[in-house]
């Protein structure tokens, strides 16, 4: 690497300068603040973890998008944290134990081996909300509407970014999978072809297997669009119970977010199975109009507790403070910035923690030279410092 080169930060890794730093930790306050107010505990997970206890049971896809090294203490394998809701999962199962519904929050830098999408970094900065011990679908409203109530913080809608939640359930293809008697292979080949909505791969994936099956799984890939998306499924999959409890658990959303968030459009997609594949029921996302990626997502996963020892219902969301904040402008508003001389004067020193104690930024004037963002300096007159315009 050249001198010329030393700058240059590795493909999908950036840096965030004053203002968005300044815009994204506002956001980030913001809505920690919130989930706090409704319950839910903050938490720090570790960067690094064990893979050991990282991935296990969590899935391939996650174990690619984790970055490894040898510690060099143990000799053992360690993950830079590639997702925090395993994390959580652990801190809930284990380091807390806690009876009954445990509601955790945490927000943190994370690190993929590589891009997710064209549109997306390497390095998101995620926050989200866990809540565990319930399985009942009002825990699932919980979080959806906590979600759906973050974003509203996060003034999308003022800066006309309207939202539209995207809305699907995993065990309606467990359901039509169920009996499939499908190889592994042909198994992920199909999964993979309906999350791309490929239907010229499906067919050919298909070709040989059972025609009812093929069939099926060829009009399930239609089952996407409004609300009523959901009266067809029930036809096409009326002969499968789980299928129809997973399909009135979908109605439920729908009719909540219809009257609580009124300003939010619906889209039931029945073959939407995002994010790293332990998600076990209902799943979701939000996005914005002209954002490829979903700015929120999050589901049930009622299985991932159960490798640290204890089995627990657990639903939540996760959302990328990097992507979010660049949708929304800062919350904050600028305040007042005011230049002090070097000084050791008592009184000087009071009218600065005065002036701080009121939200205003004061920077001294190293070497009498006035930084350029103040637009206000204190001076002395009489027994008292007062403020004056620099303009």
């Amino acid at each position: 690497m050249t001198t010329n080169e030393r700058w240059l930060l590795p493909d999908g890794i950036d840096e965030l300068l004053p203002e968005r730093a300044v815009a994204l930790e506002t956001l980030r306050r913001q809505l920690l603040d919130r989930c706090m107010a409704s319950g839910y505990q903050f938490v720090i997970p570790p960067l690094v973890e064990f893979t050991d206890s990282l991935l296990v049971g969590l899935g391939a896809d996650l174990d690619l998008m984790t970055c490894k090294f040898v510690d060099r203490l143990s000799g053992r394998t360690l993950g830079v944290r590639a997702d925090m809701t395993p994390q959580a999962a652990r801190i809930d199962a284990h380091s807390l134990g806690q009876p009954g519904v445990t509601r955790l929050c945490y927000a943190g830098s994370t690190l993929h081996s590589a891009s997710e999408s064209i549109t997306s970094g390497r390095s998101p900065i995620q926050l989200g909300a866990e809540l565990y011990g319930s399985a009942s679908s009002d825990a699932d409203l919980e979080v959806i509407d906590l979600m759906l109530t973050l974003l509203d913080c996060a003034s999308l809608a003022s800066h006309h970014k309207p939202i539209t939640l995207d809305i699907g359930h995993v065990g309606i293809y467990d359901a039509v999978m169920a009996d499939s008697n499908l190889d592994p292979t042909t198994e992920r080949d199909v999964f993979d072809a309906l999350q791309r909505k490929s239907r010229p791969d499906l067919e050919g994936i298909l070709r040989g297997v059972d025609t009812e099956l093929a069939g099926r799984l060829q009009r399930l890939m239609d089952l996407h669009g409004g609300a009523e998306t959901l009266v067809t499924a029930r036809e096409v999959l009326s002969d499968l119970p789980e299928a129809i409890d997973a399909l009135d658990q979908i109605d439920a959303v729908v009719g909540h977010v219809t009257a609580h968030h009124p300003g939010v459009a619906l889209y039931v997609d029945l073959t939407e199975l995002r994010g790293f594949q332990y998600h076990t029921g209902l799943v979701f996302a939000a996005y914005v109009a002209g954002v490829g990626d979903a700015i929120a997502k999050g589901g049930r996963y009622d299985n991932v507790g159960s490798v640290f020892g204890r089995e627990r219902p657990a639903t939540g969301f996760t959302c990328d403070l990097k992507a979010l904040a660049e949708q929304c402008a800062s919350q904050s508003e600028a305040g007042r910035v005011i230049s002090v001389p070097v000084s050791g004067d008592a009184a000087l020193a009071e009218a600065i923690a005065a002036l701080r104690g009121e939200g205003c930024v004061l920077i001294k004037a190293l070497d009498g030279v006035h930084d350029p963002g103040c637009s206000e300096q204190l001076v002395q007159q009489g027994d008292q410092w007062v403020c004056q315009s620099l303009v």
